[in-house]
């Protein structure tokens, strides 16, 4: 899954969703702290593939986005809007593909603004990213080209605290920012920075009223930091080698950013640090048990403000789930099976 597939919908439960081979799935919890629903279908019986793209609005709707198949050789992109957890989503609605027809070209990403209104990322076969919105009212923009070349892995797209949507990509040698300057434009590529990333290492969140941090891996290893108009920050070493989870929470009276990855080890390495100070400095704590290699990580924030983590197996169908203790520090409570 692209972007945190862990998400507390509009009546405050939380929700998974879990990609099989050809749907998605959702559980959900049927009140505080679960028990949890057993899983259900997203979007209809419309078969789907690779992996999709979520996004939660500030209205908490999520969204999600994939590739379908339509004729021989050929797919197009599909979007399902998720209203509340413990109810049916939309179906499945065609918004077309970012050169007219073709192949699927990678990965998307989705970003929602301050009105509720989706922005579908994707890489196009010119090797740059192209970008499909909902209208306000109904219905679709068409979709544009928002330029760029080379750019490799997946996209991270996120909304600021302003609602203004953003959007990450990694190029040889290089990391590519897009942003809106005002609601409803189209995002223009403001920024261009050189930074040895690893591919599908990026992962962005809204960190101020003023702007977003990206988070990536380089060259050597090193979880970095970067808010454009800046420079990248090297924060500690990376635990693992896939993309970290990151959310924003209150720990001890603190605004904090929180990562979790799954590290080397096959377990859970957690780090946190006061919001937009890296030089504070972070570590990493591991939890839990080992994991498979093909899980993934996913941070959300519970009605009651307490921090959770779930992991899931895509080969297994494992999900695990802890939250924080109400106790100072990170302490959290065992991890168990959903």
């Amino acid at each position: 899954m692209n972007g945190d597939w862990l998400i507390r919908g509009r009546d405050g439960r939380l929700s998974v969703y879990l990609p099989t081979g050809d749907a998605v799935l959702c559980r959900a919890e049927r009140g505080p702290g679960g028990p949890w629903s057993a899983p259900h279908r997203i979007g209809g019986d419309q078969k789907l593939r690779l992996s999709p793209a979520v996004g939660r609005g500030a209205d908490s709707y999520t969204h999600l986005v994939s590739w379908r198949p339509t004729t021989s050789g050929e797919s197009g992109l599909v979007h399902s809007t998720h209203f509340r957890p413990r109810l049916a989503a939309l179906d499945w609605v065609p918004i077309g593909h970012p050169d007219k027809k073709g192949p699927d070209t990678g990965t998307p990403a989705v970003a929602v603004d301050a009105e509720g209104r989706a922005h579908v990322f994707v890489r196009n076969k010119g090797g740059g990213v192209s970008m499909v919105a909902q209208k306000e009212k109904g219905g679709w923009d068409p979709w544009r080209d928002l330029k760029g070349r080379d750019v490799q892995g997946e996209l991270a797209a996120v909304s600021g605290e302003s609602g203004r949507v953003e959007l990450y990509a990694a190029v040889p040698g290089g990391i590519l920012h897009w942003r809106q300057e005002e609601p409803g434009a189209q995002p223009a590529l403001e920024e261009a920075i050189e930074a040895p990333v690893r591919p599908g290492t990026l992962r962005a969140l809204a960190t101020s009223a003023a702007g977003t941090t990206l988070f990536y891996t380089d060259d050597s290893g090193d979880l970095c930091a970067w808010r454009p108009g800046g420079k990248p920050v090297a924060l500690l070493a990376s635990a693992g080698p896939g993309p970290v989870s990151a959310v924003r929470c209150e720990l001890d009276g603190h605004d904090c950013t929180l990562l979790a990855q799954r590290s080397s080890s096959g377990r859970v390495a957690f780090a946190a640090y006061p919001t937009e100070q890296e030089s504070a400095g972070a570590w990493w704590t591991e939890s839990g048990p080992q994991l498979p290699a093909d899980a993934g990580v996913s941070l959300a924030v519970d009605e009651d403000d307490r921090v959770v983590a779930a992991t899931l197996s895509p080969s297994t169908g494992q999900l695990l789930l802890t939250r924080r203790k109400d106790e100072p520090g990170l302490a959290l409570e065992a991890w168990r099976e959903v």
